[in-house]
């Protein structure tokens, strides 16, 4: 069933890395105090032998439980709900917070809040500790209890990184919401997770702009009323209306209540859920429990992006997605500072990124396709000082060659590998990854993760090598939802039900002999033009090579003779420019057989995390009705899509 490949085969590498990528592998470190000689031989032995190796990454990564478990893995409730680490106690807050408070680490920064209109926040790892322990008191006296759900409608300031582990020491549930959510998105997820207390803000700023965030909380709890309690914190500290009884400054809670103790959680009682939209019906809520959580952001930042304590990783942010999450489980666990920052990265000008690397030292910038082509189209040239910068991180979707080729070439200088991560909400992170002690091939990924047996299959469920097929894992891991938020049935239709015992992600993928992987799009995006099979990623890639076009968007449509036909969406520079020359340069880039009836729009409907809806996209051009749009960025409307008037 397997179609592994042999890792850093690239017959085309564009990084190569030196002996310093190497020596300072936290991967290769391990691997030679297990006897492992290469990468393939490990991988290998980490499917087949999952008991010993993640009992393994627990001891090299520090990863402390709060008492031994026994199994690793119990399947007993069958393939699609492992329970792992069982007969153990674990919590997160001990391993991002208390732990690092006691240590050698206690004045080093941990958390910094860069924020939309240049505010810079820090908390040390002491005093992170000590707000996280007070809030956790302030949260009990408030009646929450374990098990409790509690929803953290937060931009990225420090007090969301507090809730998040003041929630997790309790043993309540935190449940992050997306701060660009409507009222309307917020209080189903309130309602859905039946959640008693609500941490929200006074509002905060998007491109300059007041976003009212206790207005939209008020709306919401209107609509929820199982919530209790709302506490605000004050971080534009204009003035918002609280009602008596209910809502509670942040900064008004008890300044000395009793000191609480940690709970010794199971190591699969949830931690966090995090909700995903789905394209109709009911958003779902992806649950992660404490150890799978802790266990796989480990093992990612450690042995995928190899993340020390000596690291600062910087990204754009919501804690309504999983990047939120995991900079906490991840970066803090390794006892990194982790820069949380606010907003796009072209505002306040199109330097923004490099800035903040500059002022605080990061290591590690983590980046989105989408947002880099924003960045390079308003680029002047100027990068200032990236010294400190080893590296970037890269998920979301897939990159265009020319977006990788200048961030790779320009600003990294062929210095800095771009490590390319690839996985989801509901695996609790990256299936692929390309690490940064291996060659790299442009615009792709050298393997998979440590521990996850993935591969690609074609429609009959075969191993495809050198096609486009199903990204698929043919095994567990720790880190792998426990399922969706009191709905089983729905996850098992969603992931489990095509193929017996393996997990279908939903991404269209291909691997070459050499052990190249590429992701595609989104399997429910591909498009079927006279019985060939494209990804919309594949596509627009070609269509990106005209420089002329800023970003594009590309989906299939019914086509009588054909079954699909191709349509796409561009953005670009200069709107006086000759749109059938354009269309003519999009067809030879594609070919042929699929070029495509080429649209020149203002903007392209995204996600507020600057992912493109492409499905969204789809519906408004066939006039159809888009589904969930709670995600969408309002700087983006839907309404730039033309509606299909038939053909001329």
């Amino acid at each position: 069933m397997r179609n592994r490949r042999p890792f850093g085969a690239s017959r085309n590498p564009v990084w190569v890395p030196g002996e310093a990528e190497r020596e300072r592998s936290r991967l290769l470190s391990a691997m030679k105090r297990w006897g492992y000689d290469n990468l393939d031989d490990l991988h290998r032995a980490s499917v087949e032998d999952p008991e010993w190796f993640w009992r393994a990454v627990v001891e090299d990564l520090d990863i402390t439980f709060r008492s031994p478990f026994g199994q690793v893995r119990d399947d007993s409730a069958g393939t699609p709900f492992p329970r792992w680490f069982t007969g153990g106690s674990f919590n997160a807050a001990d391993v991002c917070a208390h732990r690092h408070a006691a240590g050698p680490l206690a004045d080093k920064t941990a958390v910094v809040y860069e924020g939309d209109g240049g505010q810079r926040r820090t908390l040390t790892y002491a005093r992170l500790d000590a707000d996280v322990r007070r809030f956790a008191a302030q949260l009990t006296g408030l009646g929450v209890t374990r098990g409790d759900r509690v929803v953290l409608f937060l931009p990225v300031v420090p007090e969301a990184t507090v809730a998040f582990l003041a929630c997790a020491m309790i043993g309540a549930v935190s449940v992050p919401a997306f701060t660009g959510y409507g009222s309307g998105a917020l209080a189903t997820r309130l309602r859905d997770s039946e959640a008693i207390l609500l941490v929200t803000a006074d509002g905060t700023t998007r491109r300059g702009k007041r976003v009212p965030l206790k207005a939209t909380a008020d709306e919401a709890m209107a609509a929820a009323p199982g919530v209790r309690h709302a506490v605000v914190v004050r971080h534009l500290a204009d003035g918002v209306p609280m009602r008596e009884g209910r809502d509670l400054y942040w900064d008004e809670l008890d300044p000395s209540p009793a000191p609480v103790d940690t709970v010794a959680a199971d190591p699969n009682d949830p931690l966090t859920i995090v909700y995903t939209s789905g394209t109709t019906g009911a958003p779902k809520g992806i649950v992660h429990s404490h150890a799978g959580l802790a266990v796989k952001a480990a093992t990612d930042f450690g042995y995928g992006f190899d993340v020390h304590s000596e690291d600062v990783i910087a990204w754009i942010s919501d804690m309504g997605w999983l990047v939120g999450p995991l900079l906490i489980m991840g970066g803090l666990q390794l006892g990194a500072t982790v820069v949380f920052t606010e907003g796009v990265p072209n505002h306040p000008n199109p330097g923004r990124l490099w800035e903040i690397a500059d002022r605080n030292g990061v290591t590690v910038q983590g980046v989105a396709p989408t947002a880099i082509r924003a960045v390079m189209a308003a680029s002047d040239g100027a990068f200032g000082d990236l010294s400190t910068l080893r590296a970037f991180v890269s998920t979301g979707e897939a990159w265009d060659e020319p977006t990788w080729q200048w961030l790779f070439g320009t600003v990294g200088e062929g210095r800095r590998p771009i490590i390319n991560y690839s996985g989801g909400t509901e695996v609790g992170g990256g299936l692929l990854n390309s690490y940064p002690f291996l060659p790299m091939e442009a615009a792709s990924f050298n393997g998979p993760l440590p521990g996850i047996d993935v591969a690609v299959l074609d429609q009959d469920g075969d191993p495809a090598v050198g096609e486009i097929g199903e990204l698929a894992v043919l095994n567990t891991f720790p880190g792998m939802t426990h399922a969706f938020w009191q709905d089983r049935e729905r996850y098992l239709e969603a992931y489990w039900n095509r193929w017996d015992g393996i997990w279908v992600h939903g991404d269209l993928a291909a691997v070459d002999a050499d052990g190249t992987w590429r992701i595609h799009g989104r399997s429910d995006d591909t498009i079927k033009v006279s019985g060939r099979r494209v990804g919309p990623a594949e596509l627009e890639a070609s269509i990106l090579k005209d420089r002329r076009i800023v970003e594009t968007a590309v989906i299939g449509v019914p086509d009588p003779q054909r079954g699909q036909r191709v349509v796409a969406f561009a953005v670009v520079g200069d709107t006086d420019l000759d749109h059938e020359a354009l269309a003519a340069t999009a067809a030879h880039h594609v070919g042929r057989s699929f070029a495509p009836t080429l649209h020149v729009v203002a903007t392209l409907p995204k996600t507020k995390n600057g992912k493109i809806m492409r499905r969204a996209i789809r519906a408004r051009y066939l006039g159809d009705a888009p589904g969930d749009m709670s995600s969408l960025d309002p700087a983006t409307p839907l309404e730039d899509i033309p509606v299909y008037q038939g053909d001329k």
